[in-house]
């Protein structure tokens, strides 16, 4: 014998059951946007930090960057000062002497060697015609102070290093150039 349902309890349940349901979906709408609301504002956050960390890195990297640039042409500026230094020294020593000052030519040498490393090719070409004439210089008449005063005076003196100064102002200024250009991207990244 099967047992008789009742009707009325059973229409009741599921009336109970989609009311249920119904509730059981709002409050599951409710999580979500609940759910959604929080792990928007985390990925706001997110997203924020690591903006905000990626632009200081560019920005350290930036001016990292031009602080070694500038750190280079202040080298190369006081290599080019101590070389035009040395070099009149001793091209000074060699118009009025035949005896070479071995100590010095190796120091104007050594100068050479450093640019080599740093320089343009050109530069360095310069730096060793300067290096050539002065030992030329050796080999040549030795001259009186007057005599030196009235080549000065007729304009028929050469400088030996005016060349070199022509080159190492270009690339110094190629140099600056790139600063500032590096300098101005370095600020707008910022």
């Amino acid at each position: 014998m099967r047992e008789r349902v009742d009707v009325r309890s059973t229409s009741e349940f599921f009336v109970w059951r989609r009311r249920a349901t119904r509730r059981a979906r709002a409050r599951s709408q409710t999580m979500n946007i609940a759910y959604i609301s929080a792990l928007s504002a985390l990925g706001g956050s997110l997203i924020g930090g690591l903006v905000t960390g990626v632009t200081a890195w560019m920005s350290q990297r930036a001016q990292t960057r031009v602080a070694q640039q500038a750190h280079e042409l202040s080298r190369r500026e006081g290599l080019f000062a101590d070389f035009i230094v040395a070099a009149s020294k001793v091209y000074g020593e060699a118009v009025r002497s035949s005896e070479p000052q071995v100590e010095e030519l190796i120091a104007l040498y050594a100068m050479i060697r450093r640019m080599r490393m740093r320089c343009s090719p050109r530069t360095v070409a310069c730096a060793e015609q300067v290096a050539e004439r002065t030992i030329g210089a050796y080999f040549e008449p030795n001259k009186t102070t007057a005599e030196i005063y009235e080549l000065i005076k007729s304009r028929k003196w050469l400088d030996p290093l005016e060349e070199f100064g022509e080159a190492a102002r270009e690339e110094l200024e190629g140099l600056s150039s790139v600063l500032l250009a590096d300098g101005r991207s370095g600020v707008r990244q910022s």
